[in-house]
């Protein structure tokens, strides 16, 4: 395979044609246009070592905000903070995360895309590393929403993946960057907590930010320019998400069934730690987050799915493998409740919950890229602002029906909302 960039100039070359510059607006035609790139034809293929690149860091920025829930504790103690208080900081930077969702992730459509990765994972490398030198509890709250905010950059790097990639690897490549963005979510709270109990939570959130100053330069050396897909002010481009939610079926239905099937996987993961600490079990928070890691082998059903959606390229092969995930998360609830007393049992349901989950999410992303080349990055706001909304309410249920319920009542409702997630698709794809 040839790599995409070894033709094109460095961007640091005075010879680039977008070198030391921000993202910037188009300015020719008024409206969609079709995917235009510099240096890279539709036909060719992806090298590995951009894909890698584009996966790598996906996960390295969406981990951005998850570090700060395994330190709460220690958080806690160094403000001098109850747990109201410290709650605020998981709560503001998933606060901003929402907020980049809806008002940044758009822009992927209207400006530079390169350029826009490159200086928002900049920013986002200062948000960290300021994270660290917060000496207040309102300072480091105030940080943490830019931190939010800024992590959505993971969700302009794989509608660009998915745009670079020829038609017969689209599949492919949105599943091997999913995977790596999902690694960084499960991975992300084992090694906060491991530094901030052994080290400083201050050090981690230095690292993390020259981790991704680092990036920064590294993507802005290796990205192709892609040029924005429509010059539509930024007032209308917000408009134009109810218009795509409006115009496209596939789109609803996508964000739906995969917001029904995230809302039971956020219910097990937000109870898990609860469960844990009760007979016959009686195990602490931190074997609760160590499971996480075995989640890395689910994610890896993430490029196989991919790989199927282009051998079955088209709607029919992508709604096969939607209604096989959302089986799959069905069943591990049933062997979550039919082996509750059992840590092998709760293994294998976290894998098969992980690889149902994973294999619905990138099917579901290839047809729903698929629907408008113009409006990628704003489908891909719909879309995972619906899923944002599942896991939203379905941490508010899990935990009222873990409370009310105990763990049947966790397992019932991630049952419940992952087969309505299977109908939905199943019925609503055949009519």
């Amino acid at each position: 395979m040839s790599p995409i960039v070894s033709s094109m100039p460095s961007p640091a070359s005075p010879n680039h044609p977008q070198a030391a510059t921000a993202p910037r607006a188009a300015t020719t035609e008024p409206d969609a246009q079709p995917d235009r790139m510099s240096g890279h034809g539709q036909g060719r293929e992806m090298s590995g070592a951009l894909v890698l690149l584009m996966a790598a860091a996906a996960g390295l920025c969406v981990a951005s905000i998850y570090y700060n829930q395994p330190m709460l504790g220690i958080l806690a103690r160094a403000f001098h903070a109850g747990q109201g208080e410290i709650s605020l900081i998981p709560i503001l930077t998933q606060a901003g995360y929402a907020a980049g969702l809806l008002l940044l992730t758009p822009l992927g459509d209207r400006l530079e895309r390169r350029g826009l990765i490159v200086w928002s994972v900049a920013a986002l490398a200062v948000a960290l590393v300021l994270s660290g030198f917060t000496q207040g509890l309102w300072a480091l709250a105030a940080a943490s929403l830019a931190v939010g905010a800024l992590a959505t950059v993971a969700q302009q790097i794989v509608p660009m993946a998915a745009q670079l990639a020829p038609d017969n690897q689209k599949g492919r490549v949105v599943g091997l960057v999913m995977a790596g963005l999902l690694s960084g979510i499960l991975l992300s709270r084992t090694v906060s907590g491991l530094v901030s109990e052994y080290a400083s939570w201050r050090l981690l959130f230095w690292a993390a930010g020259g981790v991704c100053a680092v990036l920064a330069a590294v993507l802005a050396a290796r990205l192709p320019m892609v040029r924005p897909a429509t010059t539509i002010s930024y007032p209308r481009l917000l408009l134009s998400l109810l218009q795509l939610f409006r115009t496209h079926g596939l789109l609803r239905r996508s964000g739906l069934v995969q917001g029904l099937l995230f809302a039971g996987f956020v219910s097990f993961w937000a109870s898990l730690a609860f469960f844990l600490e009760q007979p016959p079990f009686r195990m602490g928070s931190s074997v609760a987050g160590a499971l996480g890691v075995i989640g890395i082998v689910g994610v890896m059903a993430a490029p196989l799915a991919g790989r199927l959606a282009d051998k079955w390229r088209g709607q029919g092969g992508n709604r096969r493998i939607i209604v096989l995930g959302a089986a799959a998360v069905a069943a591990s609830f049933a062997l979550f409740w039919a082996g509750r007393a059992s840590m092998a049992a709760l293994v294998a349901g976290i894998i098969l919950m992980d690889a149902g989950l994973q294999a619905s999410m990138v099917a579901n992303q290839a047809r729903v890229y698929a629907l408008d080349a113009g409006a990628r990055s704003r489908l891909n706001t719909v879309y995972m602002t619906m899923m944002f909304v599942g896991g939203a309410l379905g941490t508010a249920i899990g935990a009222q029906a873990f409370a009310h319920f105990g763990w049947a009542g966790v397992c019932g409702f991630g049952a419940a909302s992952s087969l309505l997630g299977f109908a939905c698709e199943y019925i609503g794809g055949r009519a």
